[in-house]
């Protein structure tokens, strides 16, 4: 099993302006963030710098007008030019934007210009290819339905995130709970991508057993990663990621099918005709003499001694136990009963 903490360092990193309450939220806040978005192309020789007033540096493209620049379009221009961030945040203005004039590069090839407004969101060439957090949502809006964002964190963030720079969302099935080799997981996944070149596009997919309130998943299985780097083939990835959804939610019905016979099963076979003979069959199971007798009381009040009453039995009992480790040993015992029904 594993330990999965990419949700945990998102939060972490997160300003409260990133964080969002659901997942239609999220879905209306990349829809209004692609409508003010617009692709500019321009070659570089067109890309004029140009000091402002208040000592900050704006770019001019072509006719398009003048834009000023955020912390990440200004360090994708700096290495455009090659020259160190940190020394030109040192200059003035006036210098900063000479040392552009001269090390900026020339060429037939244009730059894509991504603006949002009159600010300068990314800074890429031709061979990058920008797909939107929006079109991301409308597919979890469309075949994740039951999926939503787990409980909130401890500083109430729920999993969905959004700034300038990429997304990220937790999303789980809290009603999917099924039983695999007799302990119960429920699916989720992380999905994240950008639209300005911080993160490649990804989902992560898994079966877990537990999350807490700092967002580590516990004890998830099936792990399942698929990413692309934003590149010419990037949007077929979207046909992909809707497949890997789909998958998921395929196995958790048909999981849920096969787990909700073996409980109709149980219900329906007994484990013997009398409390001596069903207690050799508890014994078998590795079940304690003093916890065997306290399953055969609780079986006894439904009037059968099914495969589904000495479980459940086992369960409540498992419940009452102040210790953990007798109420795992409990648990365990159930399950290995469990599995006798789906033999």
């Amino acid at each position: 099993m594993s330990t999965l903490k990419r949700a945990h360092f998102e939060l972490f990193r997160r300003t409260p302006d990133e964080c969002f309450s659901s997942l239609r939220e999220l879905g209306e806040h990349c829809r209004e963030q692609k409508d003010r978005s617009f692709d500019r192309w321009h070659l570089p020789q067109a890309i004029r710098p140009k000091p402002l007033a208040s000592n900050s540096l704006a770019m001019e493209a072509g006719t398009d007008g003048a834009f000023t620049l955020n912390a990440w379009s200004f360090g994708q221009l700096c290495q455009l030019a090659k020259v160190s961030k940190d020394t030109v945040n040192r200059l003035s203005a006036d210098t900063a934007a000479r040392v552009f004039e001269e090390t900026l590069p020339t060429g037939k090839k244009p730059l894509q210009f991504l603006t949002d407004g009159d600010t300068i969101r990314s800074v890429h060439g031709t061979a990058y290819t920008r797909l939107h957090n929006a079109d991301l949502v409308a597919i979890l809006h469309e075949f994740a339905t039951d999926f939503g964002p787990p409980q909130k964190a401890m500083n109430g963030a729920t999993g969905l995130y959004c700034g300038e720079e990429d997304m990220f969302c937790f999303l789980i099935d809290p009603l999917g709970w099924v039983e695999i080799d007799g302990e119960a997981f429920a699916p989720g996944f992380f999905l994240w991508n950008s639209e300005v070149g911080k993160r490649s596009l990804g989902i992560e997919t898994f079966w877990f057993q537990a999350v807490c309130q700092n967002h580590i998943v516990w004890d998830a299985v099936e792990v399942v990663e698929f990413a692309r780097k934003h590149t010419a083939n990037v949007h077929e990835s979207l046909s992909e990621i809707r497949r890997i959804i789909e998958r998921l939610v395929q196995k958790r019905d048909e999981r849920k099918d096969g787990f909700a016979k073996v409980v109709r099963k149980a219900m329906e076979t007994r484990l013997g005709d009398d409390a001596e003979e069903v207690a050799e069959v508890l014994a078998k199971a590795g079940v304690s003499q003093a916890l065997r007798k306290q399953a055969l009381e609780l079986a006894r009040e439904q009037g059968r001694f099914t495969i589904f009453a000495l479980v459940d039995a086992l369960t409540r009992l498992s419940g009452s136990f102040t210790n953990a480790g007798d109420r795992t040993e409990a648990d365990q015992k159930a399950g290995r009963l469990l599995q006798l029904a789906a033999a």
